[in-house]
């Protein structure tokens, strides 16, 4: 957790329990709380300045969302997917963000496939250096954003926002096999450039494939644990 207290100001105070929702999420979301970590609400609201009742109603939304579990004895934990639940996910992804991919080839406007272009710049800065940072796993993170408002459609947008922040929140599991980090930004390059050079069935491969490979690694690290 954080150990600089957070400062709401006045104009972020109502709904309250929204903004505690989302900043207990997104820390689940970039790794700051880990598959299996207790979440201890005395402590965080500490943390966020606030009384323990939207700390619960937040916990209480995600266990209902499947992000944290509440086991006896331990109390509010963030979940882990299991082997079954990895493979339903990556099979409704990759039919959904390999059609995302392609449509984003089909109809990225200019100013998408420049962002696109400065992530692949991006990528091969980070591909270069020996080790990486937690700062190096945020560029999928970033494809997702462009490739989804390229890809000009809401509804799948919505779709696969719902899954992603499934990905994100365990996708360090993955990453801990190694050499996987670098595989993986090697494929998301891969597919970036499809995207941008306007070729939707290069994309669509790239992308289920990247998709098999993570499904492949988060299995491996299971096995591992």
């Amino acid at each position: 957790m954080p150990d600089t207290p957070v400062i709401w100001k006045d104009e972020e105070l109502s709904p309250i329990r929204d903004k505690v929702y989302q900043y207990i999420k997104q820390a689940i979301v970039q790794g700051v709380y880990k598959s299996g970590e207790r979440i201890i609400e005395r402590e965080l609201a500490d943390q966020l300045n606030v009384s323990r009742t939207p700390i619960r109603e937040a916990l209480f939304r995600l266990e209902s969302q499947g992000f944290v579990k509440t086991l006896p004895r331990k109390g509010v934990v963030v979940s882990k997917l299991s082997p079954d639940e990895i493979i339903e996910i990556f099979t409704i992804l990759s039919a959904l963000e390999s059609l995302a991919m392609k449509m984003a080839a089909q109809k990225a406007e200019p100013s998408h496939r420049e962002e696109l272009q400065s992530i692949i710049d991006n990528i091969d800065r980070s591909l270069a250096k020996e080790q990486f940072d937690q700062e190096d796993r945020m560029f999928h993170f970033a494809i997702h954003d462009v490739i989804c408002r390229a890809a000009q459609s809401p509804r799948l947008k919505q779709m696969l926002d719902g899954l992603s922040d499934y990905i994100r929140a365990f996708a360090h599991v993955g990453y801990e096999v190694p050499g996987r980090m670098r595989k993986a930004m090697e494929e998301h390059r891969n597919l970036a450039m499809a995207v941008r050079n306007g070729e939707a069935e290069l994309a669509e491969n790239f992308t289920k494939i990247h998709l098999e490979n993570s499904k492949k690694a988060y299995l491996e690290a299971l096995e591992r644990e």
